[in-house]
């Protein structure tokens, strides 16, 4: 959604490295790159100007004039007036203190209200809430039936007792507010604890679309409302957004569609117009594609600074601790790494997600965008299924794979004999790398540095070994040859005599001093 302005943005940066101090023509560019670039995003020109205002303000002032590198403490405040436009604190769901929570959607036709309330579901009963949806929706062909097979998907219950209209021949029936009503009290009887409630929308703003929102609202007095908007719609989402606020009194934004190749602009548009928080955003068909809104990673992304933190809460949530803990004990032991770690891992990773939404979440990825772009997920089956082809043994045991086992695998994995044996050398790296990690050497580190916290026994025995080789070795000069070999005999009877806790000495001991035990003495 944002890669033609995190481009444009990080582009305008460049220009900004290396430089010592900042002069006013400099910023005065830099402020009026930035504003071309919110503009060309489809930005609210409103939006835009404040924007720049700030920024150009706090650029010229002593933040900038005493920092000891300018072109990132001009990052940074770009970063924080982004954030500040869109929204500046992530806005949770407000609960309800007794009763079911009450969440009703409003938005236009076709901006993807009955999409997101199953993935709003889904998202809240991974939360732990027990969600019902409610089919109020009776005006636009088959609403209600796909609510139902959206509730089905996201495995929460529906509540439709009208079937609403199936073609738009079809004359409108039923009461919406009633359905609504009826559905709160449903939801109470049986005890969820969060009603979802779909609404009609309309192919443009009207005065009777608003009228009956606001009958809905008034009916069932929800704890939130929030506002379905799509994020391509460029310019028109302030006129749109002003509207239902205006009609509605919306609680919070919710981005749809924000997966899409368009310039973004709503996105920053709407929190900083309507003054109403960005609460969460759909990415995706799937309804897994939701996510809670934070403007400091969403600026982040937008700055290609990657979202660090999104990532780990997708891992945490998804990630299989007792395999997790299986592999870090695998390592810690030094054990070999086999393909039947390799495709545990794959299958970790898969759980995650798209790897191409995962990739951009990393700092720098818009570097490599084009490579992202082009990256075919299903590379991670075809390696599946070469790895499925093999037999226990061969996983276990990779050396063994020959030129007649790799065609057999080949053949039974649907790939060529290239793909296998590429797999075969990429994995042999993987197993280097671990095996270098295990023993404590971090690879590609200077002088084999040692990670933190783990006993290099590889590499203390490698070392205890080249010491023993420069003990050992001896001098090309005759007379130092002699000095060596004296005082290695020195250090020997040194060490004799230390092991019998005395110095070793030429004279006889006197054996009768040492009160030893009868007929000991033939001993020494």
């Amino acid at each position: 959604m944002f890669n033609s302005l995190s481009d444009r943005l990080t582009a305008t940066f460049k220009n900004l490295r290396g430089k010592g101090r900042l002069s006013e023509a400099e910023i005065d560019s830099t402020v009026r790159e930035i504003r071309r670039a919110l503009l060309d995003a489809d930005v609210a020109v409103p939006v835009v100007r404040e924007f720049a205002a700030h920024v150009k303000e706090r650029a010229l002032g002593a933040e900038v004039s005493e920092a000891l590198n300018p072109s990132q403490q001009i990052v940074k405040i770009v970063n924080e007036e982004l954030v500040a436009i869109l929204g500046g604190q992530t806005r949770r769901i407000s609960m309800a203190k007794t009763g079911p929570t009450i969440i009703m959607l409003a938005g236009l036709q076709g901006a993807g209200k009955t999409t997101l309330a199953g993935k709003l579901a889904y998202w809240l009963k991974g939360q732990g809430h027990t969600p019902m949806l409610v089919a109020s929706d009776l005006q636009r062909p088959n609403a209600v039936t796909q609510l139902k097979v959206v509730g089905e998907r996201a495995g929460v219950p529906v509540y439709a007792p009208h079937p609403g209209v199936t073609s738009e021949f079809d004359t409108p029936t039923g009461d919406p507010v009633q359905v609504a009503r009826d559905g709160v009290a449903e939801a109470r009887a049986k005890l969820h604890d969060v009603v979802i409630v779909d609404t009609a929308g309309r192919l443009g703003v009207d005065a009777e679309l608003m009228q009956q929102a606001r009958n809905i609202r008034d009916a069932i007095e929800p704890n939130e409302v929030l506002f379905v908007i799509d994020a391509m719609i460029g310019q028109d989402a302030v006129n749109t957004a002003n509207a239902f606020n205006e009609g509605v009194d919306f609680t919070g934004v919710v981005l749809s569609k924000l997966d899409g190749d368009a310039r973004g602009g709503a996105a920053l548009s709407v929190a900083s117009v309507t003054g109403k928080p960005i609460m969460f955003a759909s990415t995706g068909e799937n309804v897994t594609d939701f996510e809670q809104f934070h403007p400091d990673r969403m600026a982040s992304r937008i700055l290609d600074m990657g979202d660090v933190l999104t990532l780990i809460e997708q891992a945490e949530a998804k990630w299989d601790k007792a395999e997790a803990d299986r592999m870090a004990k695998k390592f810690i032991d030094q054990e070999d790494f086999t393909f039947d770690d390799f495709l545990a891992q794959m299958q970790q990773i898969r759980k995650l997600g798209s790897m191409k939404k995962l990739l951009m979440m990393m700092p720098g990825a818009a570097q490599i965008r084009q490579q992202l772009e082009a990256f075919d997920e299903r590379e991670i089956d075809r390696v599946e299924a070469i790895v499925r082809s093999m037999t226990p043994h061969e996983r276990v045991a990779p050396k063994i794979i020959n030129g007649s086992r790799r065609a057999r695998i080949a053949k039974g994995s649907g790939v060529t004999v290239s793909e296998v044996n590429q797999l075969m050398e990429r994995f042999a790296q993987a197993q280097k790398m671990m095996k270098k990690l295990a023993s404590g050497n971090m690879p590609g580190m200077p002088g084999g540095m040692q990670m933190p916290g783990m006993a290099a026994a590889g590499g203390a025995k490698r070392k205890a070994k080249k010491n023993a080789k420069k003990k050992a070795g001896k001098s090309g000069n005759p007379m130092k040859r002699k000095e060596q070999e004296l005082a290695a005999q020195q250090q020997a009877q040194a060490r004799a005599g230390a092991a019998f806790g005395q110095q070793a000495q030429d004279q006889d001991l006197d054996l009768s001093s040492l009160n030893l035990p009868k007929g000991f003495e033939k001993f020494l």
